[in-house]
């Protein structure tokens, strides 16, 4: 590394004052001097003659001149106080050079961070930044796991075909989800946030730096975004069979899920949750987990969806973080208090792991101005042996074991405590719903085939 100018500067005095200090040890002490040789001895033998370089040094003896005394000998306090001096100027010249180094190669470290267009907080001047390239891969934002690509916005305007309202496949708090087919006829899902206000536009970065950063297969998968004037584009995986939301209180009110189904996105939102608390680092709360933020594919896994919320684990957002969710799966302590943490997210489980269940939504109209959650409803027999099948999902109803029925029923209720330490960690909740799902679909339950009476009559058809 090439050090600056006026850090090379100090090296000569420093050095200088160094081979000072050395010269000054290496003389002989005037006591010890006069001390080495013997005041009297029977058979003196010969001394060793000084050397020229040494010979003022020598202390005062009875043969020596008082004039010499005077010119050649130094008071040993003197001299010890001339080394004192040097050595503390040659180690504080010492502390000066080294802490101009550290502030040199400080300012070099900022501003190669400041340099790098990829650092985290790079994705704030993403509003600014003009759309130049390809169609589809004109620039990409790198990142720990992959890379996100920057779109084309009239191409992918092309693809949803013009945002037509027969393409919408959801609606959220900033704007719709569009279907979409790419050119290579993939198709998307694309999210359209229209505006420029703050929250939006925070969202959107937020989104695009963690979801770029997350790869699991219980997480959905950014797969691009784009910029044009204030309308912001991110472009997912397209999800076949929708959110759990519209599949357990849309049209077909959950008759495509079985109990085996609905215990599987259990099982999978469980583990995408589990891998953003207890293998991001720094960890990660989602903050709005709920029924229409899991996503299904065509094969009915689950995947965590919206990130636009979403907060990492550290001491900056304990106190004065703002409060932001869906009434009925926000917990508690964070309504009232403020207070979030992973057991949030545990908390907004529950109520999905309750939907699930009972196959009712998570608050409900009583009257035009009284609502009801669906925890308030459901606490009072859930730890009702006898009345628990009987509020069951009616779809699902009589179709499972009911030692299966009352522990996840068990899960549920730990999850929506009002106290968040008394709720468990979702690796527990994991670990607890593990056993309840079949091989096949990701578990570890053996489902017993069903047998069927063998007619002796018949002859089997041939392979």
């Amino acid at each position: 590394m090439k050090l600056p100018s006026f850090v090379l500067l100090l090296h000569g005095p420093i050095w200088s004052f160094v081979h000072l200090v050395e010269e000054v040890d290496a003389r002989p002490d005037p006591l010890v001097s006069s001390l080495s040789v013997p005041l009297s001895s029977p058979s003196p033998a010969p001394l060793t003659p000084i050397p020229p370089n040494l010979s003022s040094m020598v202390a005062f003896s009875p043969g020596s001149q008082e004039g010499s005394e005077n010119h050649h000998q130094m008071d040993p306090n003197k001299k010890l106080l001339i080394a004192l001096i040097v050595a503390s100027t040659a180690l504080g010249a010492i502390i000066l050079s080294l802490t101009c180094l550290w502030i040199y190669q400080r300012r070099n470290s900022l501003k190669s961070h400041n340099e790098n267009p990829y650092n985290s907080d790079s994705l704030k001047g993403f509003s600014l930044a003009p759309l130049i390239g390809s169609k589809y891969n004109s620039s990409r934002m790198r990142s720990n796991k992959r890379a996100v690509s920057l779109m084309d916005y009239k191409s992918l305007e092309t693809a949803t075909e013009n945002f037509q309202e027969s393409n919408i496949l959801g609606e959220g708090g900033f704007g719709c989800v569009y279907k979409a087919r790419l050119d290579d006829n993939v198709d998307v899902a694309v999210k359209r946030l229209d505006g420029g206000s703050q929250d939006s536009i925070k969202e959107f970065e937020t989104e695009v730096d963690l979801l770029s950063k997350i790869q699991h297969p219980n997480v959905t998968s950014l797969l691009g975004y784009s910029i044009h004037s204030k309308t912001r584009l991110l472009v997912y995986e397209l999800m076949q069979n929708g959110s759990l939301e519209t599949q357990l209180h849309g049209p077909s009110h959950g008759s495509a899920l079985n109990w085996h189904l609905r215990m599987k996105i259990a099982l999978d939102t469980a583990r995408g949750l589990e891998y953003l608390h207890e293998h991001c680092n720094p960890p990660v709360i989602h903050r709005d987990l709920k029924s229409s933020n899991i996503l299904l594919d065509s094969n009915f896994n689950a995947k965590l969806s919206d990130f636009g919320l979403a907060v990492t684990n550290g001491s900056q957002y304990k106190k004065n973080i703002k409060l932001s969710g869906t009434l009925g799966y926000v917990a508690p302590e964070y309504l009232l208090d403020g207070k979030l943490t992973d057991k949030s997210d545990v908390y907004a489980f529950g109520v999905v792991l309750l939907e699930l269940l009972l196959g009712r939504k998570h608050v409900e109209k009583l009257a035009p101005a009284q609502c009801q959650s669906i925890v308030t409803w459901a606490m009072p027999q859930l730890t009702d042996r006898l009345k628990l099948p009987d509020i069951v999902d009616h779809v699902i109803r009589n179709t499972m074991d009911l030692k299966h029925l009352y522990q996840v029923a068990a899960v549920a209720v730990l999850c929506v405590q009002p106290e968040p330490s008394y709720r468990p960690l979702i690796a527990d909740v994991l670990h607890s719903l593990v056993p309840l799902v079949p091989v096949e679909l990701g578990g570890t339950l053996r489902v017993p085939q069903p047998e069927f009476p063998v007619d002796d009559t018949t002859v089997p058809s041939s392979c």
